[in-house]
């Protein structure tokens, strides 16, 4: 089975487990300006746009800050983090070299924006990704396909010969809504089942091969 012509990867979640240092940056900002935050409302912006996310947090934690601002404080403290200690899920880091080795182009597809992107590539061997779109510099986030097919264009590959790994509904429905075949890899929140996906519990000791043959069964399904 051939493998293909290039892996999308979503960060957050997916690569990284960064997920809780989001929820714990969201605490923190609703918590110093007076008010609560819940891990319900924080599973609800897994995956999202950070602006859409934005405008949530300053609704529902009373946080007076503008949207533009609630952001910039996120990511600072997010990336604090990072730059610390990168909390890699099982198995990415080795099926993204796996892949490479192998000749398959790899994007990352985020929508965080372009700070965090960085801090994170920048921990992995120079020339890890061949291509990163970020949630600035897309007119729409996901669930929009935008994010995917901003990737596979430039990488020059057809959404249809690649294949997206995903941990969010959000972000399985951009992908699919992109026409790329994809791998669920649910992490923080349930992820139901769509067609044009396939579910895996994890990464960890998943090939090259193995990622080509679960490609076909989500195409199969789609």
């Amino acid at each position: 089975m051939s493998l293909p012509a290039a892996v999308l990867w979503d960060m957050d979640g997916t690569l990284v487990d960064t997920e809780p240092y989001w929820i714990a940056a969201e605490h923190e900002i609703v918590e110093e300006h007076g008010g609560t935050w819940s891990d319900e409302y924080a599973h609800q912006l897994v995956g999202n746009d950070l602006m859409v996310s934005a405008v949530f947090i300053k609704e529902h934690g009373d946080v007076p800050w503008e949207p533009e601002r609630i952001i910039d404080e996120l990511l600072l403290r997010v990336v604090a983090r990072v730059r610390e200690h990168v909390p890699w899920r099982p198995g990415a880091r080795e099926l993204l070299f796996a892949l490479r080795d192998a000749g398959v182009a790899n994007a990352l597809v985020t929508m965080s924006w372009r700070s965090l992107a960085d801090a994170v590539v920048s921990a992995l061997p120079e020339g890890a990704f061949d291509a990163v779109v970020t949630g600035d510099e897309v007119a729409h986030g996901k669930p929009h396909p935008e994010p995917y097919r901003a990737a596979a264009r430039l990488l020059g590959v057809e959404p249809s010969d690649c294949v997206a790994i995903e941990d969010s509904p959000t972000g399985v429905r951009s992908a699919v809504a992109a026409g790329v075949p994809t791998i669920a890899v649910p992490h923080v929140v349930v992820v139901p089942e769509q067609a044009g996906a396939v579910h895996l519990d994890t990464l960890a000791g998943v090939t090259p091969e193995l990622l080509a043959q679960h490609a076909a069964t989500a195409r199969g399904t789609a």
